[in-house]
C-alpha cells in the first residue's frame, strides 16, 4: 500500500468561509515528476486507496493493466472530510458550506503544490467523475483526456432530489448510516439487477428476504467503518455538481475545455442516466471536435463501473493502451 500523505492549508469557500483543510493522498507507480501523471477521483465512500489490498479498482489500475503503473504516476486525493485519514479534527462538520466546485479549487491548490502543471488524464466514477468535470471547467488546459465514468457534469433534479432525501435520513435517523446506505444501495443497482440476484428468495435463518439481508449487511458494514460527518460531506459534493455554476451556459463554459474528453456511461444508470450523458454529448460535439462517448451495458445499473471491468477496460484501452507517453510537460 501506498502511503498516505498530507497537504495542509486554509481554503476560504465559495460562501466566504475560511477553513483548515487537510488534504489526504496516495501516490502508486512511477515516482512523481518522472512520468505522466493520471489523476483517480473516488466515489462517495471512496478513498484514495485505489489499488493494493483494499484497493477499489485493481481490476484497471496497476502492473500490466490498462492504467499501467509502469507507465504512469497514479494521484488520488481523498475528498476533505471523508475521513480516511481517521483524524477526527479533520472531519468537516460545516458541510453545507462546501460545493463540488470547492472541492476541485481544493484538489487544483493541492495539485499546484505538489508542482503538477498538467495530468495526462483525470478519471473518476459517480461524483469523482463530476469532480473531474469540476477541474476541467476551473483548469482548462490542465487535464489531457478527461474520463468522467457514469457521472455528469451537473446534478440533475432526481440527484437532487435522492441528495435531500439522503440528508434528511443522516440528520433524523437513529441509525442514519445504515438506513442512508440502504436507501442509496437500491439506487445504485436495478429492479433487474435484483431479480437476478435475489429472485425473492428467502434467508430462512433471518427469516426475511434475501435482498432485504444484503441491504441490512451493507448499512451494518458502512456504518463499521465510515463516519456521519464524513457521509454528510460526501452527499453534499454529490449535490452539488455544476460546472456552470448556475450563471454561465454548459456550452460556454464546456467549450473553453481543450481536453480531449471521453465520456463513459452506463445504459441502466438510475443515478446518472444515460440520456443526460447522451443529450452532453450530442450538445457538446457541435462545438467540440475532441469529445466521445461509449456505453456499458449492463443490468448492474450505477454500480456498473465497478461491476463490468472487461467493457470499461476495453473503453478505457483507447486512450491508455496505445498512447505514446514520453513528454510530461505537455
Amino acid at each position: 500500500m501506498s502511503d498516505l500523505k498530507s497537504i495542509s492549508f486554509k481554503y476560504t469557500t465559495k460562501n466566504g468561509k475560511t477553513n483548515p483543510i487537510n488534504l489526504s493522498y496516495q501516490l502508486f507507480g512511477q515516482k512523481l515528476h518522472e512520468a505522466p501523471v493520471v489523476l483517480v477521483n473516488h466515489a462517495l465512500t471512496g478513498n484514495s486507496t485505489v489499488i493494493g489490498n483494499d484497493g477499489w479498482w485493481n481490476e484497471i489500475i496497476g502492473d500490466g493493466n490498462v492504467i499501467d503503473t509502469n507507465l504512469y504516476t497514479v494521484l488520488a486525493f481523498n475528498i476533505p472530510g471523508n475521513g480516511y485519514d481517521q483524524k477526527t479534527e479533520n472531519l468537516i462538520e460545516n458541510y453545507k458550506d462546501f460545493t463540488a466546485r470547492d472541492i476541485a479549487e481544493i484538489f487544483a491548490i493541492s495539485l499546484d503544490h505538489l508542482k503538477i502543471t498538467h495530468l495526462f488524464a483525470a478519471i473518476g466514477g459517480s461524483v469523482g467523475g463530476g469532480l473531474a468535470w469540476e477541474l476541467a471547467a476551473l483548469k482548462p488546459t490542465l487535464i489531457e483526456h478527461l474520463i468522467p465514468v457514469a457521472s455528469d457534469w451537473k446534478s440533475t433534479d432526481w440527484l437532487i432530489a435522492n441528495c435531500h432525501i439522503q440528508d434528511r435520513i443522516l440528520n433524523n435517523s437513529s441509525e442514519p448510516l445504515v438506513d442512508a446506505r440502504m436507501h442509496a444501495m437500491s439506487l445504485y443497482r436495478t429492479p433487474e439487477s435484483f431479480k437476478e440476484k435475489f429472485d425473492r428468495v428467502l434467508q430462512k435463518d433471518e427469516d426475511i428476504f434475501a435482498v432485504e439481508s444484503w441491504l441490512n449487511y451493507h448499512g451494518k458494514t458502512l456504518n463499521d467503518r465510515f463516519q456521519l460527518a464524513a457521509y454528510k460531506m460526501m452527499n453534499q459534493v454529490l449535490k452539488t455538481i455544476d460546472i456552470t455554476q448556475g450563471k454561465e451556459n454548459f456550452i460556454e463554459v464546456a467549450s473553453k475545455i481543450k481536453s480531449n474528453i471521453h465520456i463513459i456511461t452506463i445504459n441502466t444508470d438510475l443515478f446518472f442516466k444515460a440520456d443526460e450523458n447522451w443529450a452532453t454529448y450530442v450538445d457538446l460535439k457541435t462545438h467540440k471536435d475532441n469529445v466521445a462517448i461509449s456505453e456499458i451495458q449492463s443490468i448492474h445499473g450505477h454500480d456498473a463501473f465497478l461491476i463490468e471491468f472487461k467493457q470499461l477496460e476495453a473503453i478505457l484501452a483507447t486512450v491508455f493502451k496505445h498512447q505514446k507517453v514520453v513528454d510530461i510537460n505537455y
